[in-house]
């Protein structure tokens, strides 16, 4: 199977999958913000591993795996409802902390360049 085609076989199981996470009605999922990060398909489609990132930190987003873990079955069944592939592959969450890295980078530049702008002006 060509790349290009799991890429955006990929990208559609992130798609939809976005999309049944806020019918998740798990409190380990719903009381932080979760989103997914990005979703690797094996070359068989018979699983999807979906990285998980909460802007709380990694022991929020790991607490939101637990619970993805258990609604796995209903994300599944929807996920085949909602894409038309032969076989839908089993869903396999990870924690990640991609968001929280990115926030913490982000916060670093800013405070740099404060520190840099208020040197030039003295």
């Amino acid at each position: 199977m060509p790349n290009y085609r799991m890429d955006r076989t990929g990208e559609d199981i992130m798609r939809e999958l976005t999309a049944i996470l806020r019918t998740v009605k798990d409190p380990r999922v719903t009381g932080t913000m979760v989103s997914i990060v990005r979703v690797d398909v094996t070359r068989d489609l018979s699983y999807a591993t979906v990285y998980i990132s909460s802007m709380s930190g990694i022991e929020a987003a790991k607490e939101a795996v637990k619970g993805l873990k258990s609604a796995a079955g209903y994300m599944r069944r929807e996920l085949g409802l909602a894409l038309k592939l032969r076989h839908t592959p089993e869903l396999r969450f990870v924690a990640d902390n991609s968001i929280e890295y990115s926030a913490n980078i982000a916060a670093t530049i800013n405070r740099i360049s404060k520190e840099v702008s208020h040197d030039e002006d003295n």
